[in-house]
């Protein structure tokens, strides 16, 4: 079913080298002690007012509503790698629908915090939902991760949308990406694609969607993205309301909690309160540590 633009948001919330296809790198604990350390930032650039949050949480009542984040996170490590974890969105038609509040287009959410676009190494992209993967052209020399079989999925052979999930346009945007061999595929669950960040998939938010594990200082942290919307999913154990698979998205959860090095560590893709448990170090944005 293609659901109209509103219900899109729904389904939403349901120097580079060439194409690569990266194979799982075991990680024993001495490898990962070796691994680099990396900030983790989350970063607020629009919220959605009075959002239903039945459409977040399953079973939840119907006549809740929340002021929902719309957030990305970036992750600075040794040797001026600068990571971002999904990229926002910035088409005009998603602004005219949703109307978000306080809106900063992600290239100036991350200049803010004095991080230059072109100074963006990598941008992994947790789904293909417009919500998340329409901002990677904003980044100019970022390789753009996400998995194999999601993008396969969903990108045709000439950049055209091969199911209702992607906009048209992000497909098509994508395409491009790959064209210029910008476009690195992961092979599948626990791939190391970076040295100290592996990507995890089993959330089934969409076909292949992942979540990212990150070492810091203070051990693993678990960026779940839309796979975990809110604590109160987490906080419940209820699986998020726009999955393809409930079961497997609840076991996900499970396994951010025993991959991260404390519950609190791991992220939802939505929660403003993610900007109230953490430091903030600027307007919109908390470090998570």
């Amino acid at each position: 079913m293609r659901p109209p633009i509103r219900l899109a948001f729904l389904a939403a919330l349901v120097p580079l080298v060439p194409l690569a296809l990266l194979s799982a790198i075991p990680r024993d604990s001495a490898a990962a002690s070796r691994a680099p350390s990396y900030e983790v930032f989350a970063i607020r650039y629009a919220t959605v007012p009075a959002f239903p949050v039945r459409y977040l949480v399953a079973g939840a009542d119907t006549s809740r509503k929340s002021d929902i984040a719309m957030m990305f996170w970036l992750l600075k490590g040794p040797l001026g790698r600068r990571v971002l974890v999904d990229a926002g969105f910035h088409r005009q038609k998603f602004l005219d629908d949703w109307k978000p509040a306080r809106f900063v287009r992600p290239d100036e959410a991350v200049r803010r915090f004095g991080v230059a676009a072109d100074a963006i190494t990598d941008v992994i992209i947790s789904h293909i939902h417009w919500d998340h993967a329409g901002g990677a052209d904003l980044f100019p020399k970022a390789r753009v991760w996400l998995q194999r079989e999601e993008y396969e999925y969903y990108v045709g052979a000439a950049g055209e949308p091969l199911h209702d999930a992607i906009d048209s346009l992000d497909s098509a945007m994508l395409h491009e990406l790959h064209r210029a061999g910008r476009v690195m595929l992961a092979a599948g669950d626990s791939t190391e694609i970076l040295p100290g960040i592996t990507v995890y998939t089993g959330g089934k938010h969409t076909f292949a969607s992942q979540y990212v594990g990150v070492h810091t200082a203070k051990g693993t942290v678990v960026l779940a993205s839309d796979n975990l919307y809110l604590y109160e999913n987490l906080d419940r154990r209820a699986a998020i309301a726009q999955t393809l698979d409930a079961a497997s998205n609840l076991a996900a959860q499970d396994r951010m909690k025993r991959l991260a090095a404390s519950p609190r560590l791991v992220v939802p893709g939505h929660d403003p309160e993610v900007f109230t448990r953490f430091r903030s170090v600027k307007p919109d944005v908390v470090r998570i540590k």
